[in-house]
Parts: structure tokens; C-alpha cells; sequence
């Protein structure tokens, strides 16, 4: 089996790659039947160089490859027709800018495995940046709180080599002595931001002490979403009720907001779910929330001052809750608001390493034992110039019907 790592051609530059030199060495010296090309790149994290001195080819000549490995979409002049292709095609939900492209691969017979429905049998993911978009998420979050009061200054994650420097600079900072930070969601997102807040010493409280009690130091909550939504009838069902019925429960948010000053958005929003505050709800004298990082990032959604991303060049924007729009961040009663959508960018190095490490764990013997689990059954999404099963509901958003 011979893989290629493509070069990212998409604007603007992604850095990252599913495999760094040592995961590509690693591959090699446990699967003796696979080979790998690396595609040159002046722009990726890990120089060519770098991928030469582990003993890996780098060449532009990907014609031998059976499976080509990228991060972000492929331009359609740059498809090799007949491969195997992983990458991040975003498509699955029918957005609307990325039609053309599902056409293309599936007009060149390649087969298209989306990095987001690699899953296990729970369809579960088993591969994904979100760790490290919780990490930048939160540092960012805490640099946006620092220029909306003036009162410190972070350098810009992406000028610093890796987590641990992320961590570095956090710690020379003195926050508020009365601050509650909020975080919402308990998978890799929202972990990802809490192992940053920890790192940072800041003592996490209860639910219960969260909302009642008043503190002379920072301190944070983490809640999961029976924690953050109510049933609308005061039942109390568990977690997998939420998920097969998102319409019978209401966010129970608000009282989270009328004692909370720096909230850190890492969970998934699920189609039906409530969403977790509304334009309405920061209208009232009661919201508290003056800082917020949506690492989710959903516009026009859940999170209602988010109201457009932000950008790794300008990363903090200001929401006035009266006018429901875009003001100065610094103003008094204006919400900071990151929404950075390609958070993991930021720190290239170590967010690479950890989507390799997991593509190693859960892809790449799926090649060489038959896809015993079906790993790569369940992430095919074309096939023979086709949608596979799993993906017809796409038919329709492939001829432009919808």
C-alpha cells in the first residue's frame, strides 16, 4: 500500500499534515508492506527536510500512490483521478460552497473517505483537531479578555511553538481576583480548553458553588449539557434522551450567565437542540458574560453573539446585545467575542502529531487487516463514480436540486 501526504493548496495556507516525519518512520517500520511519498511543501509545519531525515521520499510524483492523505479541501484541478483521497471535504452537511467539488471527485472515480465520519461502530469519531482547537481556543480567549480591559497582554498563539508555550505565557498573566469562567462541553473541545485552565492552577468548583457562591479568586466550571438544558416537562431522563430528543428540552443556560465573565463555547451543537442562549436572552440587565471564545463556532446559532468567525489575523470582535451587531469590543457593554474556525492552524506542530498519532491508532491497520472493524467502510462517501449507502442522502445536493 503506498500513501502520499499531499501539499495543502488551499487559501488560506494550512500548515497542518495527517502525518508528521516520525508517524510516517512509525508506519514504515510497523507495516513492512506499506510505502510513503511526501509531496514538497514550502508551507507545512515539518520541512521536507525533515521528512528526508526520517527516510521518507519526498517527491512531486504521487501517480503511484493507491491513498493520498490531506487536511483541507483538494482544488478540482489539483484531483488525481482513480485514488483513494482522506481529507476534510465538507460536504456532508450540503454546504453549499464545496458542491462543485463532491461533483468532481465523483466525475474522477475517486473514492473519498471525510475525515469527519472516520468512526468506530458507536459512530463515534476517531480522528480529530478538537483537542487542540479547545487548547488555542481558550488561550485565545484569554487573550481576548486581556485587550477588552487592557488589564494584560498575550502574544498570538500562532507566534509561539507549542502548547507548553501557550501555557508559559498564560501563567505571566494576573487575572481578575472574582472571575468565573464557564466552559460547556466534556468532549475533546471542551477538555482541550479545561486542560489549559488547569494548567493555569485555576481551582475548578461545582455546579452548585459555581452558581451560588462568591469567590476572591479566579475560579471555573466545567457542564455538560443536561447541565446547561432542562426537559421541558422537569423530567429527569439522562443523557441519551437529549440526544434522541432535542426537542423536548429547553436550555437551562441563564443561570449560568447572570454569574458568569468569561465563557469558553467547546461543545457540539446537535440538529434540534436548544440553543444555549438566544439575541434575546443577552438583552436582559441579568447577563453577565462579557468575554466569550466560541471555539464551536456556529453563526447565527447556539451562541448568539457570534455572529460571524473571526479570523486568525483579526480574532476579536465586539457584540452589542441592544442593536444585535457588530461594535467596538472595548466598548463598556460590548461581548468580546473570538470565533476563530480554524483554531488548530495556530499551533501546526503539536495538533498534527495528535491527529497522526490517532490516524495511526485507528486508519492506517484497517489497510493491512481487511478493515476488520469497518473503519474505512463507514468513511467511504464515493465509490465508482457513486455516493455509497451511507451517503445518498447527498443526491439531491449533488445535481444542485438542494
Amino acid at each position: 500500500m503506498h500513501f502520499g501526504i499531499i501539499r495543502e493548496r488551499k487559501n488560506p495556507p494550512d500548515r497542518r499534515v495527517v502525518l508528521s516525519p516520525k508517524y510516517c518512520r512509525y508506519i514504515l517500520d510497523n507495516f513492512p508492506e506499506a510505502t510513503i511519498t511526501v509531496e514538497p511543501s514550502s508551507i507545512r509545519v515539518f520541512s521536507d527536510e525533515a521528512y528526508r531525515k526520517m527516510g521518507i521520499t519526498v517527491s512531486d510524483d504521487l501517480s503511484s500512490c493507491n491513498v493520498l492523505l490531506g487536511v483541507k479541501e483538494v482544488p478540482i484541478d489539483a484531483l488525481l483521478p482513480n485514488k483513494k483521497y482522506f481529507f476534510f471535504s465538507h460536504t456532508i452537511k450540503k454546504q453549499p460552497y464545496n458542491r462543485e467539488l463532491l461533483q468532481a471527485i465523483l466525475a474522477n472515480n475517486i473514492e473519498l473517505h471525510d475525515h469527519e465520519v472516520i468512526t468506530n461502530k458507536k459512530g463515534q469519531r476517531l480522528v480529530a483537531f478538537g483537542r487542540y482547537a479547545g487548547i488555542v481556543g481558550a488561550y485565545n480567549g484569554f487573550r481576548a479578555l486581556g485587550l477588552k480591559y487592557g488589564i494584560f497582554e498575550l502574544p498570538k498563539a500562532e507566534t509561539l511553538p507549542d502548547q507548553l508555550g501557550l501555557i508559559a505565557a498564560l501563567l505571566k498573566i494576573s487575572l481578575p481576583n472574582n472571575l468565573k469562567i464557564l466552559i460547556t462541553g466534556k468532549g475533546r473541545v471542551g477538555n482541550g480548553a479545561r486542560e489549559m485552565v488547569d494548567a493555569m492552577n485555576i481551582p475548578k468548583v461545582t455546579v452548585n458553588d459555581y452558581l451560588h457562591k462568591q469567590y476572591d479568586y479566579p475560579v471555573y466550571c466545567q457542564v455538560d449539557v443536561l447541565e446547561y438544558n432542562k426537559r421541558k416537562d422537569g423530567k429527569h431522563l439522562g443523557r441519551t434522551d437529549f440526544y434522541e430528543h432535542p426537542d423536548a428540552y429547553e436550555s437551562h443556560f441563564m443561570r449560568f450567565a447572570e454569574v458568569t465573565d468569561f465563557y469558553i463555547a467547546g461543545h457540539f451543537f446537535g440538529d434540534g437542540a436548544p440553543y444555549i442562549f438566544t439575541r434575546e436572552d443577552a438583552k436582559s440587565d441579568k447577563f453577565k458574560i462579557k468575554v466569550v471564545a466560541d471555539i464551536s463556532c456556529d453563526i447565527d446559532g447556539p451562541v448568539a453573539c457570534t455572529i460571524k468567525p473571526s479570523t486568525i489575523a483579526d480574532p476579536v470582535y465586539g457584540y452589542d446585545a441592544q442593536t444585535e451587531s457588530e461594535t467596538n469590543y472595548k466598548n463598556e457593554n460590548a461581548i468580546a467575542v473570538m470565533a476563530v474556525d480554524n483554531l488548530p492552524c495556530e499551533l501546526p506542530a503539536d495538533a498534527s502529531d495528535g491527529f497522526g498519532e490517532m490516524f495511526v491508532d485507528y486508519v492506517i491497520p484497517a489497510f493491512f487487516n481487511k478493515d476488520k472493524d469497518g473503519v474505512l467502510a463507514r468513511s467511504k462517501m464515493t465509490e465508482n463514480g457513486k455516493l455509497t449507502e451511507g451517503f445518498n442522502y447527498l443526491e439531491k445536493y449533488v445535481k444542485g436540486e438542494e
